[in-house]
């Protein structure tokens, strides 16, 4: 390469000689021989838009690229030219000269860069800057910065038809606005160069934020916002985070860092201006949302899910704004994290403290699975997806205190049975809030003026909580010891209330059968089968195994025995039809199983439970 030096004592510039290998500019054009000190004024001049007409509405660098190239070689000698002349004879009119020409090139050189950040604002959108970073590097060297802006003619053309023609202009106006700032930085013009880069970049920033959904919210406006509108307002701000840290202010910190190579606080404190409303107004809005005095359910998964996104972009929103001059964009983000932590903290035990204030005292109708067991496994079904998130939440040490609870204690359920010092936090703090639902459903139980209706609605709700736990995230969470242990307790409910609705129907059919008793056992029967079957088929079991287990497991007490009663005086009258005419044998055993099959079928209809005895219904 050859670059020019100047010579005070011949008052020129000379072409020294380097390596053949490296171009001079964008375009191979041969080296001019000799630049005086009069035709590197001639060549400044020429392009003063104060003084020439051709030169206000030419670009010099769309005109002639060669002819740029050394129009930026001569402001670079004659700098460097100005400091020999100051150490030599600081009075000198060539110094005086010399100044003059500096600022009318420096002037040349913002018009040129204004025109090719506004001409080039297509070309140089984040997305395309950030495509093309996966290829080329921004990273160049400030000591050669002519070196670098010829590899990027060399990336160009080597690249051939593998690029897009937008990614070729997109390069070099990066190499462009690179020789330009390099020039005007080094020469002590670098507040002029960032002024213009920071009109037009910083509007891009802005722009694309607000393009992607986000837009400033004040705290009373956001307190008197319709959840479901801040809803909305979040659901786009998670899509935009993502773009906006990994596109649009990736894209400017690569363009920024290329452009300003030269220097890494003009480079840093730049990119900090263009960038400091836009990641003011995004990194800010989970605060916002967290400091809303919005108290519900899905709030929680709302600030669960930013908190998510947050965390998961630290590393590169850490990398972007890495410098100081950007640590309040870092201060921010650590910020908002905090925020969401507290807002979820303070949700959740809102959710449990509304588990505890519910006011429906009694179980529902027909014992079945209460709206508060839905609701309640609903929510934390939910809320095991999120497990990652909430063990970076809450602290390790997140144990809810028993002994200071004000719940009963269950005949079968004990706070220390559900979570103890030795288990996981977040698994001892989930056994807490189904402990807590699940001695406000005993609460209710207790309400009924059935004591198999109790049975049955805690059989219904706790196999409702197992199955719900099997079927989510929870299972993971609470782990399989936990489902086994309350797997149990519901079929213990189940067998306490098959011996409270059914016990007397088993009694009433001895072991070892007579027929000399058999008038009696079957009248006893029918009557208490009757009674038992008529209150029972207005109960509730809405799960189909639960239902079938229950359905089989009767059948078994009941049908057998009968079965033996029945064979007993069949064997006395000698016919089915002879039996069937007796007044006191009323069903077959065939009879029992059917009715037995069709239990808990028509729900909490009264409709069914008739006054007539069962046969009648056959």
């Amino acid at each position: 390469m050859r670059k020019l030096c100047f010579n005070p004592q011949t008052e020129s510039f000379a072409l020294a000689r380097s390596s053949p290998s490296s171009p001079l500019s964008l375009t191979s054009s041969p080296t001019p021989p000799r630049l005086s000190f009069s035709e590197a004024e001639a060549l400044i001049l020429k392009w003063n838009p104060d003084t020439s007409a051709y030169a206000k509405v030419t670009s010099l660098f769309y005109e002639d690229k060669t002819e740029a190239k050394h129009y930026i070689d001569s402001v670079n000698q004659l700098q460097k030219s100005m400091h020999s002349l100051l150490s030599q004879n600081p009075s000198s009119e060539k110094l005086i000269l010399a100044h003059n020409l500096m600022q009318m090139a420096m002037k040349r050189l913002k018009k040129e860069f204004y025109q090719i950040l506004s001409m080039n604002r297509a070309h140089l959108d984040p997305e395309s800057v950030s495509a093309r970073s996966s290829r080329t590097s921004a990273n160049s060297s400030a000591s050669d910065y002519d070196d670098d802006f010829a590899a990027e003619d060399d990336d160009i053309r080597a690249a051939g038809d593998s690029i897009s023609e937008v990614e070729q202009v997109s390069s070099g106006a990066m190499a462009d606005l690179k020789l330009i700032a390099d020039c005007m930085v080094s020469s002590g013009y670098a507040k002029e160069c960032v002024s213009v880069y920071i009109l037009i970049r910083k509007s891009i920033i802005d722009e694309g934020i607000y393009r992607l959904g986000v837009e400033k919210l004040s705290s009373s406006r956001a307190n008197k916002m319709d959840w479901n509108v801040l809803d909305l307002k979040i659901k786009s701000w998670l899509e935009a985070i993502r773009i906006s840290v990994r596109t649009l202010f990736n894209g400017e910190r690569i363009l920024c860092d290329h452009v300003f190579s030269y220097s890494d606080s003009v480079r840093e404190s730049c990119f900090a201006e263009i960038s400091r409303d836009g990641a003011s107004l995004l990194f800010g809005f989970p605060e916002l949302v967290a400091k809303t005095k919005k108290s519900s359910l899905e709030k929680l998964f709302r600030v669960l899910d930013m908190h998510a996104v947050v965390s998961e972009l630290w590393p590169e929103i850490e990398s972007i704004f890495s410098s100081d001059y950007n640590s309040g964009a870092r201060s921010q983000v650590l910020v908002s994290l905090q925020r969401l932590t507290e807002s979820a903290q303070i949700l959740l035990a809102e959710f449990e403290s509304t588990i505890q204030k519910d006011s429906s005292k009694s179980a529902v109708n027909g014992g079945g699975v209460h709206p508060l067991t839905i609701q309640t496994m609903n929510y934390l079904s939910v809320l095991a997806d999120y497990i990652n998130v909430l063990s970076d939440i809450f602290p390790r040490d997140w144990l809810p205190p028993p002994k200071s609870s004000s719940l009963p204690e269950s005949y079968l359920y004990s706070p220390e049975s559900d979570y103890s010092a030795s288990k996981p936090a977040l698994t001892a703090r989930f056994a807490w809030l189904i402990l807590v639902l699940l001695c406000k459903l005993d609460g209710k139980a207790k309400h009924c003026k059935d004591v198999s209706l109790s049975y049955l609605f805690l059989a219904n709700n706790l196999w409702y909580v197992v199955a719900r736990v099997r079927s989510s995230n929870l299972q993971y969470v609470l782990g399989d010891d936990w489902i086994l242990k309350h797997e149990a307790k519901a079929k213990r409910f189940v067998a306490n209330y098959e011996k409270v609705a059914w016990g007397e129907v088993v009694s009433s059919l001895p072991e070892n059968p007579a027929a000399a008793e058999a008038r009696e056992v079957f009248e006893s029967f029918n009557r208490k089968f009757e009674e038992g079957y008529r209150k029972q088929n207005s109960f509730v079991v809405a799960d189909r195994e639960l239902r079938d287990e229950i359905k089989g497991s009767i059948a078994r007490s009941i049908v057998p025995r009968y079965r033996e009663w029945y064979n007993v005086v069949l064997a006395t009258v000698g016919t089915v039809r002879d039996l069937t005419a007796t007044e006191y044998v009323t069903f077959t055993p065939e009879d029992i199983e059917n009715y037995l099959v069709n239990l808990f079928f028509f729900g909490t209809s009264s409709s069914a439970v008739s006054s007539s005895p069962l046969r009648r219904w056959s």
